[in-house]
Parts: C-alpha cells; sequence; structure tokens
C-alpha cells in the first residue's frame, strides 16, 4: 500500500504555491509541518483530488487521484470544515454515509461507533449549532473515518480541542497509523512530536525536511530555526 507523489506543483499566475514535491508514504503517521502560507492546505487538497495541479501526479496503488475508486480509500477533514448546524451529530453522520455510499445498517452502525469513538455519544441527538468548537472538531474527525479510509488526510485538525482532547486525538491518530496512511498538518510541534512515525516539514512550497523525530534532539527548536526568517 503506497501513496505516491511524483513532483506535484500548484502554480498561481506568478507565485508557486507547491513546488515540485515528490514523496511515497506507507502505513504510519506523517506530521507535515509548516508555518502558514507555507502551502500546506493547498498540497492537502490537491492529495484529495479538490485541486488540479498545475504538474504532477498522485497516485494510491495504482488509482489516480481523479479516480472513484481513490476517492473510496479517502478520510478527508478540511481546516475549514462545513457542517449543517440544524443536523444533530448522528443525522450529520448519517447524511455523510449515504455521500460515501454505505447501506442504511453499516452507517447507523459506524457513526455509533465513530461517536463513541470521539466521545460525542452523550450528544449525539442534540443540535450541531449548540456544539462548542472541540465537538465540531471531534465530530469532523468522526466523518473523515466513515468508510474505513487507507488514506486519511488531517488539516489542522487539533483546532478548538482542548489539552485533554489533544491527548485522546493523539492517541486516536498513534492507532489510525498501524493501518493507514494518515497525514496531518499543524504549526504545532506539540501535536506530532510524540505520534508522528514521519516528520515533514514545508517551507515555500517544498519539503525542506523528511525524516523521523528521532532524529532531531528538540522537534520544537529545530522548527523554530528552520523557520525563523519568517
Amino acid at each position: 500500500m503506497e501513496l505516491c507523489i511524483d513532483r506535484l506543483t500548484k502554480q498561481y499566475e506568478n507565485k508557486i504555491a507547491v513546488d515540485r514535491v515528490s514523496l511515497q508514504l506507507t502505513n504510519g503517521v506523517y506530521g507535515l509541518l509548516g508555518a502558514n502560507g507555507a502551502g500546506k492546505t493547498t498540497f492537502m487538497r490537491m492529495l484529495c483530488g479538490i485541486l488540479k495541479p498545475t504538474s504532477g501526479t498522485v497516485t494510491f496503488d495504482g488509482m489516480d487521484v481523479s479516480s472513484e475508486e481513490y476517492r473510496a480509500e479517502l478520510g478527508y477533514l478540511p481546516q475549514d470544515f462545513g457542517y449543517y448546524p440544524d443536523f444533530n451529530g448522528m443525522d450529520f453522520l448519517l447524511y455523510m454515509a449515504s455521500l460515501k455510499g454505505l447501506t442504511k445498517t453499516e452507517a447507523k452502525r459506524k457513526s455509533k461507533k465513530l461517536l463513541e469513538l470521539v466521545s460525542l455519544s452523550d450528544v449525539a441527538k442534540k443540535k450541531i449549532a449548540t456544539y462548542s468548537g472541540g465537538m465540531k472538531q471531534r465530530l469532523g474527525i468522526a466523518q473523515a473515518l466513515l468508510n474505513d479510509p487507507k488514506i486519511i488526510i488531517l488539516d489542522e485538525p487539533t483546532a478548538g480541542l482542548d489539552p485533554k482532547e489533544r491527548v485522546r486525538f493523539r492517541n486516536l491518530i498513534k492507532e489510525l497509523g498501524t493501518e493507514s496512511i494518515v497525514l496531518l498538518s499543524t504549526h504545532i510541534v506539540s501535536d506530532i512530536e510524540h505520534i508522528a512515525d514521519t516528520v515533514l516539514m514545508m517551507k515555500a512550497g517544498q519539503i525542506v525536511f523528511n525524516g523521523s523525530a528521532d532524529e532531531i534532539d528538540d522537534l520544537e527548536k529545530f522548527y523554530l530555526d528552520e523557520f525563523e526568517e519568517e
């Protein structure tokens, strides 16, 4: 199982947002670090097939990013997670499950299981409009996992989570990485230093570091030194 990214590039007029990125990702947790404007979100949106690259390719076990087969293996939580405020948590997951092609029986089973996983069972019947920011973010994580994805892409997923929720989330991500490719973007070093198998650092649209966190004595200092000019 391999996600192959070959010379992926995105250019907007005179600005190159992502610059010839090549990576081969297998099972595990990949932490994508970078300052705001480094190109992380543009990169992830191309991996999800939302943005068309200027050049380069993305394939998963031979499946092109634009194919239905690829999307069936994908779970995505965007930075700006959209929701329907009048839906309750359970109804929202059931709706998202139907869009992902799950049967009614499977949708109910998975939705109930995921609400328990992200600790929202007690508010499953409450309107999303009443949820806190952290609760909405946990619901977003749940919807990304509905189809048992092999590729999980999470853009700033810990936004709005309190310290306890962050710990719970990190434990969940570590577990998911045993059977899936998890790519998690953040500018908060502590979110990934204990769970990422591989750390990727992006600067000006390029990957400037690709290696294990164990290779670095102080990841936060290394990161700050790398981006001190920005």
